[in-house]
């Protein structure tokens, strides 16, 4: 099977552990996204860590509907990368986040996501390999797209004041 993968990069003013809870913590509820996370376990996330993830936001404490999408964080370093996978149905979607200092304080965020069909079929992946790379890198570009209103949200709730430039 084959792996189609993306990546890009974007600078963002806030500081690297901004950066990191907008983006690798994994809120009950993501506003930005509309997107209600159910993380397995009571500890602190880390790899090995088990989610499901639906569409829209979940009332206190219902339970995701059976067949939600389910994922895993394959990778947890702490205000360095997160790595996640996140399993449906007909294909399996990796996401890679790495958050590195940039100039002035701020943070350079590197997203990488990649695709993997779960049948196989060698002639529908030929067939539709450009057009699950285009879907690939118009995902790693809408997550960059949104990447500062996460940004943003958390640092509204942390109370502090949106940087200047």
């Amino acid at each position: 099977m084959t792996t189609t993968t993306a990546s890009g990069s974007r600078e963002v003013p806030e500081p690297r552990d901004v950066v990191w809870q907008a983006l690798a913590v994994l809120a009950p509820y993501c506003p930005v996204c509309d997107v209600s996370y159910v993380v397995a376990g009571s500890g602190p996330p880390g790899k090995g860590t088990r989610f499901a993830c639906v569409p829209g936001r979940l009332a206190g404490g219902q339970a995701p509907r059976a067949g939600a999408p389910e994922g895993e964080i394959l990778e947890w370093r702490p205000r360095r990368a997160v790595t996640t996978r996140l399993e449906l149905t007909p294909e399996t979607w990796t996401t890679r986040i790495e958050l590195d200092d940039a100039e002035g304080g701020g943070t350079r965020v590197t997203v990488t996501v990649g695709h993997e069909p779960r049948r196989k079929n060698r002639l529908v992946d030929r067939v539709l390999r450009s057009s699950v790379q285009r879907l690939v890198e118009s995902t790693v570009h809408g997550e960059l797209a949104k990447l500062p209103e996460h940004v943003a949200r958390v640092a509204a709730e942390r109370g502090e004041d949106p940087p200047v430039g």
